[in-house]
């Protein structure tokens, strides 16, 4: 039985659409001695892998979880948000090669382009004003526009909703992390792939579920205009 086309692609955007230099882990450092976090020690570097794991996630929502008080967790996102600010000047913000073509292929087909982040909308703001991308989606969503970042499905889901977008198998969601691939079959989505830009290697992103793991976002626009043909 013949599917319906694709009408909706939610991309990611550091380490799918963009890259950022490493800027996370970065800020993540200034974030976590904010916060009182021994500067070296198993204790950090165990703060570390699990920021590496959670890549994509709500950054309050990480630091919630490593942190366990609220206050220390404000404080920790307050202080990575500023340092990420600060440090966007120091590397070369740049698109995932090929990105911002494939971007305007998909909507030059009619497929229309959310790109969604774990940051805050401030700092998503950053980034798009770096890349020169204000214009480049039809939409932008940051986790508070949603209600809650991944790996729930709520940034895919007010994608549809705001796009108008008739039905979950006509969305197609790419990512680079095992989050983005959770959020994405979570909200029901007929593609929800991996592309290997960014956080996660080939095999976490199929153990994760997804549907396709890509070199990056040129080859996921190529697929999705392939079923759109």
């Amino acid at each position: 039985m013949p599917h319906n086309p694709i009408d909706l692609a939610v991309l990611d955007m550091a380490g799918t659409t963009v890259a950022d230099g490493g800027l996370v882990l970065r800020a993540f450092d200034v974030a976590a001695t904010a916060a009182g976090l021994e500067t070296e020690g198993p204790q950090r570097e165990r703060a570390r892998q699990y920021v590496l794991d959670t890549m994509g996630q709500s950054k309050i929502a990480v630091f919630r979880a490593l942190l366990g008080d609220e206050d220390r967790a404000q404080t920790a996102n307050h202080a990575f948000e500023a340092a990420y600010d600060d440090l966007i000047d120091e590397v070369d913000i740049a698109p995932i090669p090929g990105a911002a073509e494939a971007i305007s292929a998909l909507r030059a087909t009619g497929v229309r382009v959310a790109l969604t982040t774990g940051f805050s909308r401030e700092t998503q703001d950053r980034l798009l004003d770096a890349l020169g991308w204000r214009d480049i989606a039809d939409l932008t969503l940051a986790p508070s526009d949603a209600g809650r970042g991944r790996p729930y499905p709520d940034l895919v889901l007010t994608a549809l909703l705001r796009l108008r977008i008739d039905a979950v198998d006509r969305v197609a969601v790419l990512g680079d992390t095992t989050s983005d691939i959770a959020a994405g079959l979570a909200a029901g989505s007929r593609i929800v792939a991996g592309a290997l830009t960014g956080t996660h290697d080939e095999p976490r992103l199929r153990a994760a579920g997804a549907t396709h793991v890509l070199p990056s976002v040129a080859e996921f626009a190529e697929l999705i205009r392939a079923e759109r043909a």
